[in-house]
């Protein structure tokens, strides 16, 4: 393959249009459809430097077409502003000079009117490029098309964090949407763990597996692993709260020393979104001000608050490898974006394995994100998608209730900081046995 981003499809090179026309169009949809309920001044909010306005975000995903396929490849194309190449490149430094990320706020030209047309004007380009592909180039292109199109689903839940912490600054406490899917009424399972044996592990992806993959879940490589336990489901609201009331932000004795620093510094004193009234605890969600759901898993916390919880339970949090064990085998399916809740919910008691892997939170996991061994950045632009990221960031695994289903596979591999809190983020213990 000539990219870092492998995909094995067998679709002849004449059916391009077929074989990704409606897969295409059906993701820029998805983008424009999350954008639907908000007003032209919710399009333009920067509420913190790691929050992009959501008008941003629908031009970023449209440059990198433009960039990585139309200018390349669509012989005649003509870029809809040439402005917007810096002002819409995030990271990609080999490229160009991208515009400072904490100041995308101040970009209050171009409109959010003139962001949609230059969503069309890269559609209809795009859709000639899959009519008419240069038959020299279809293997490159359609890589790309592929990776665009996870790119952008990455977008899509990224637009619903921001847009979640841009409302949230709003003292009226806006609801981002009044329809979303109610809840489940049921009860968290009581906490279980499941037992797996020491032994060599294969952990990644292989060069023959079908299937998208990034390049960070690459190469496939084998892990000595100790036996351990794994909790049967994350840790809840309720749980964590326990972890409070017991003095958990006050105590230093279970944190890391950054981790203690920022609780004294940031004044934490639960999850983000959390706040106390009438003597109970609500949050704020998307579908608006709510009590906390005591049986949903606890989520808004950084790795520090995970870490913290694990040590004050008298356990920790599993290792990436250890996870990717557990989940290689489960079904990539549960509270993702298509259940509409888009926020954690109570799950039934799991079946014979750990439940609720896929869906509900990103699970924050004990592993550094670094190169798997044999690890090679790709050359050009595109090589800076996830290689560059590879220091002072934690590994999380299995998506959230904001993340596409078609997105999430055991061996994926999301990465934060570790005092990040305004992804889905949640947790489950671990144990050595």
């Amino acid at each position: 393959m000539s990219s870092s981003f492998m995909s094995h499809v067998d679709d002849a090179p004449c059916d391009l249009a077929g074989a990704w026309g409606p897969r295409y169009r059906k993701t820029r949809l998805a983008s424009e459809t999350i954008c639907a309920p908000l007003h032209a001044e919710d399009y333009v909010v920067q509420s913190m430097p790691d929050v992009s306005p959501p008008k941003w975000h629908l031009a970023h995903v449209s440059w990198f077409f433009e960039t990585f396929l139309l200018i390349p490849f669509l012989n005649g194309y003509r870029p809809f502003d040439l402005a917007y190449d810096r002002l819409f490149n995030s990271y990609y430094e080999t490229h160009g000079q991208p515009f400072p990320r904490p100041r995308r706020g101040v970009i209050s030209r171009p409109t959010v009117a003139e962001i949609y047309r230059y969503r069309a004007h890269v559609d209809q380009a795009m859709e000639r490029l899959l009519q008419a592909p240069p038959a020299e180039h279809v293997d490159t292109i359609r890589e790309r098309i592929e990776l665009g199109l996870h790119h952008e689903q990455q977008h899509q839940e990224l637009l619903l964090m921001d847009i979640k912490h841009i409302l949230a600054q709003n003292p009226l406490n806006p609801a981002y949407r009044g329809d979303l899917a109610p809840p489940p009424s049921v009860e968290a399972a009581p906490l279980a763990w499941h037992a797996y044996p020491a032994g060599v592990q294969v952990i990644g992806v292989a060069d023959t597996d079908t299937g998208f993959s990034f390049d960070n879940e690459r190469p496939r490589h084998r892990r000595f692993l100790e036996a351990f336990e794994l909790a049967a489901r994350p840790v809840t609201n309720g749980e964590f709260l326990a972890f409070i009331e017991d003095g958990g932000y006050r105590r230093p004795d279970h944190w890391l020393a950054d981790g203690w620093q920022q609780v004294n510094d940031a004044g934490w004193q639960a999850p983000l979104y959390w706040f106390r009234e009438g003597g109970v605890w609500h949050h704020i969600t998307l579908g608006g001000l709510r009590p906390v759901d005591l049986e949903a898993p606890v989520c808004h916390v950084s790795f520090f608050e995970a870490d913290a919880y694990a040590r004050w339970a008298g356990a920790r949090l599993p290792d990436e490898a250890e996870w990717e064990v557990a989940a290689r085998d489960a079904a990539p399916a549960g509270n993702l974006a298509e259940s509409d809740h888009l926020q954690p919910v109570a799950a039934a008691a799991p079946g014979e394995g750990p439940g609720q892997l896929f869906g509900d939170v990103w699970e924050w996991t004990g592993s550094a994100y670094r190169p798997y061994p044999g690890f090679r950045t790709a050359p050009g632009s595109l090589g800076e998608y996830n290689g560059k990221f590879m220091s002072g960031q934690m590994v999380l695994r299995g998506g959230a209730c904001v993340t596409p289903q078609a997105h999430v596979r055991a061996s994926y591999r999301n990465f934060f900081p570790p005092p990040a809190r305004w992804a889905f983020t949640g947790f489950r213990l671990a144990r050595d046995v």
